[in-house]
């Protein structure tokens, strides 16, 4: 069994979209679950994720890496598929990840791409197909064997940001990790509130003083301050 888990907070515009594709992209595969993690909305993202046929969960914590080892820790499926409520795998997705699985990867993740066709995003997503950890974001899905991601610990709580990066250079040490070659598409509406460079040039920065060790309170008032429509 594979495990959909979906951090949300206040996606009520994109959540039924969303599990609608899922079901769709799936059907007939019984061997799925889709657990929406939800860090205390003030939307209606929690029932309508139900009516679109999800188990919502309510995570003592908000913040993603909460969220996702919460989810982790009710999920019944051996694989563990963490996916962004704003972005959609390719059809087929579960059969790749088995097969991966299968072969032996102890977890991957898709290339990425974007919504919107700006010729600088498409740079940005085709540098995803680069086999380096700098280019892994948690935009392009991540799917992990539950007692690798077990074993591990799961995600760091107390990293706000970054998380993404720090899991798979973690996961990337202990199994071999799978790039699937194709690609999730995810939504560009973030960068056409922020502006497409000024936004990169945020995520850059954010990357680089994460590398530098500057402490996530610093990493967090800085996106705090300059991200719009930031959920952090």
């Amino acid at each position: 069994m594979i495990s959909i888990i979906i951090p949300t907070y206040n996606e009520a515009e994109a959540i039924t979209a969303l599990l609608g594709y899922l079901r769709q992209a799936t059907a007939p595969d019984h061997d799925l679950e889709i657990l929406v993690v939800d860090g205390g909305s003030t939307d209606d993202t929690a029932p309508l994720a139900r009516q679109a046929g999800a188990t919502v969960l309510v995570s003592p914590r908000k913040g993603r890496a909460a969220q996702l080892n919460h989810g982790a820790r009710q999920a019944r499926g051996e694989v563990l598929y963490f996916l962004h409520a704003d972005s959609y795998p390719p059809l087929g997705f579960a059969a790749d990840v088995r097969q991966a699985v299968a072969q032996g990867y102890g977890a991957g993740c898709y290339r990425l791409a974007f919504d919107y066709p700006h010729w600088f995003l498409r740079f940005s997503a085709w540098c995803t197909r680069l086999p380096f950890t700098a280019v892994r974001f948690g935009d392009q899905s991540l799917f992990v064997r539950r007692d690798l991601f077990a074993r591990l610990g799961g995600y760091r709580e107390e990293l706000v940001v970054m998380e993404d990066q720090d899991l798979v250079a973690r996961l990337r040490a202990q199994a071999p990790f799978r790039l699937l070659p194709r690609a999730v598409t995810t939504s560009a509406r973030k960068y056409q509130v922020n502006g497409v460079f000024r936004l990169q040039g945020i995520f850059t920065l954010l990357v680089v003083l994460y590398k530098l060790g500057v402490p996530q309170r610093r990493l967090v008032q800085l996106y705090r301050r300059h991200i719009r429509q930031g959920k952090l």
